[in-house]
């Protein structure tokens, strides 16, 4: 599936349009497996509520970040564990190409 517009966890993945490996689900946080990996292990962790981007986050969204936070270091430290090393990665600006918040977990070499 090639996607055209900018904001693809709520136009796709939040409206369960594209089948998703989940990693965790909440009421407010969802993690899953990146529909086109860049690294052998890519997790995306983002809000389920749209938050456009790490410096737009504001003091309404300290519970979800406080929960973002968690999902992030659990599933790194898992990663971590399996792989012995792991990353962590969020973009700003025009190297966001969705226009939702959203965190990268990978492991491994670059597959592109």
């Amino acid at each position: 599936m090639d996607y055209l517009g900018t904001d693809f966890y709520c136009d796709i993945a939040l409206r369960e349009e594209t089948a998703l490996k989940k990693e965790y689900e909440s009421e407010q946080v969802l993690a899953f497996h990146h529909t086109k990996p860049h690294w052998p292990v890519h997790i995306v962790v983002i809000p389920k509520r749209h938050i456009s981007s790490f410096t737009t986050l504001s003091s309404e969204d300290a519970q979800i970040l406080a929960e973002l936070i968690e999902v992030i270091k659990t599933i790194a430290k898992r990663v971590e564990m399996k792989h012995g090393a792991a990353r962590i990665l969020t973009n700003l600006g025009e190297y966001q190409d969705s226009k939702h918040l959203h965190f990268h977990i990978s492991s491994g070499s670059s597959l592109r």
